[in-house]
């Protein structure tokens, strides 16, 4: 891979070892570079006993081309508009509505405190919602789609709400020519057949909490009385990913040091007919007892690697089905800014109360430092936008020497001040599974195409 270009090839085990060896090299090399004696010398040098020379000529020719069209050996010049990317008047385009901070569960690993976010159970009223929805439309500039999550706790507890809210929007639309992306979270407790029919109408997709095989979903789902949620929530899941042609939905699992096999919670998942899903890493305090910690790390490799070999023989047999994590589009990709600055919370996305605070995002939720303001009076505190808006890969210095760095944009914020106490970092384990997920997913792609 090059890094900066994003460009992946496909080689054979000459032309690798000719690249790695023109990498150990300090120097940023150029075509020029590359055309110069020394270098297929240098090369014979050091691989002459291996490969013949007229071979080992070859291959530069093709690196020397490959580095002209640029796609290999790129520079870095993105570090040198960083700081008009950050000047871009940024717009808000998506809201988290935490429509409910309630939940009928009552989840072990519960970032939310079941529902509750460091504060008192309370539900959205349609009031709060219409002018988190009036403060979207007026910020969001000429952008015309905008995203709204129904988020919880579980907001199937407001259900009504949850629906005027859409209606309410469906009318904005035409009078300010924009268009609501609405999702929905829920854990399915209360999913029936009319807001299955509702979710289908008005919602272009829907996140389902599952965490995989009977026993551990169980283990870590139960209801609030510890009996489990599985066999009530998985026909329901079943029937509504069924019911959207299994298309704009995706189940969503955790996994824990309980299930470090987790890669057979996937496989559960399509054997229950799933097709498009994902499972994350718990992220908790080194205290608790279901948290990942390095050491888990060489296991959790593994079952990435196993999963990536599975899904590539499911693909052949067709038989295939689409993993969040190993998701990457290595045809495009984002746009710089993405690429530099990641997910856009305390910018271009926040999270909205019951009451109507904003904050960065959900994670961030009932901690008061990070308040940024309300749906009444707007952002008040405009300086933690300037924050977010700063962090990017070359504000942190883990992230400048990093082959994922494209691909994570730094990683999740939130996770960085919980564990290091700055934006400006990152979450050390979740760095490490980030890397092996954008290899795997590299592997794949790579696999498939010469298939």
């Amino acid at each position: 891979m090059d890094v900066v270009s994003g460009a992946v090839h496909v080689v054979d085990k000459l032309c690798y070892e000719v690249i790695s060896e023109l990498n150990k090299d300090s120097c940023e090399h150029t075509v020029q570079t590359l055309e110069e004696p020394e270098v297929l010398n240098g090369l014979i040098r050091e691989l002459g006993g291996q490969y013949a020379e007229a071979d080992l000529k070859e291959a530069l020719a093709d690196v020397t081309e490959l580095t002209r069209l640029g796609q290999l050996f790129v520079k870095d010049t993105y570090e040198d508009i960083i700081e008009e990317v950050k000047k871009r008047k940024t717009v808000v385009k998506a809201l988290c509505l935490h429509i409910a901070h309630d939940c009928n569960l009552a989840c072990k690993y519960c970032f939310a405190e079941e529902g509750e976010y460091h504060g008192r159970r309370a539900l959205m009223s349609f009031e709060v919602g219409k002018k988190a929805l009036d403060f979207l439309i007026a910020n969001s500039g000429n952008r015309r789609n905008l995203e709204v999550d129904f988020f919880g706790g579980e907001p199937l507890m407001n259900w009504q709400v949850v629906k005027d809210l859409v209606a309410y929007g469906r009318e904005q639309e035409k009078l300010h020519d924009k268009h609501f992306r609405f999702t929905v979270t829920t854990n399915g407790v209360l999913l029936n057949d009319e807001i299955q029919d509702f979710i289908n109408q008005e919602m272009d997709n829907v996140v389902l909490s599952l965490d995989g095989r009977k026993e551990i979903n169980d283990r870590m789902r139960p209801f609030r009385n510890g009996k489990g949620s599985y066999e009530l929530i998985v026909p329901k899941f079943q029937k509504l990913a069924e019911s959207r042609n299994q298309e704009r939905y995706y189940v969503r699992g955790t996994f824990t040091r309980n299930n470090l096999d987790f890669s057979e919670d996937i496989l559960h998942f399509a054997e229950l007919g799933f097709k498009q899903m994902s499972i994350e890493p718990v992220v908790g305090e080194e205290s608790d007892p279901y948290a990942i910690r390095s050491q888990d790390l060489p296991k959790i490799m593994e079952e990435y690697d196993k999963l990536a070999k599975v899904m590539i023989e499911r693909e052949k047999e067709g038989k295939g089905f689409n993993f969040f994590h190993f998701m990457i589009d290595l045809d495009g990709g984002p746009c710089v800014a993405k690429r530099l600055s990641g997910c856009g919370s305390g910018t271009e996305y926040l999270a909205v109360t019951p009451w109507g605070d904003l904050y960065p995002c959900h994670q961030f939720v009932g901690q008061e430092e990070f308040l940024m303001g309300n749906v009444e009076d707007g952002i008040v505190r405009p300086k933690l936008g300037d924050d977010f808006r700063s962090c990017n890969v070359y504000s942190k210095d883990k992230c400048r020497d990093c082959f994922a760095k494209f691909y994570c944009s730094g990683g999740c914020m939130a996770n960085a001040y919980h564990f290091h106490g700055t934006i400006h970092d990152t979450y050390d384990i979740g760095c490490e599974m980030q890397r092996k997920r954008v290899e795997c997913a590299v592997m794949i792609k790579a696999a498939l195409a010469d298939n």
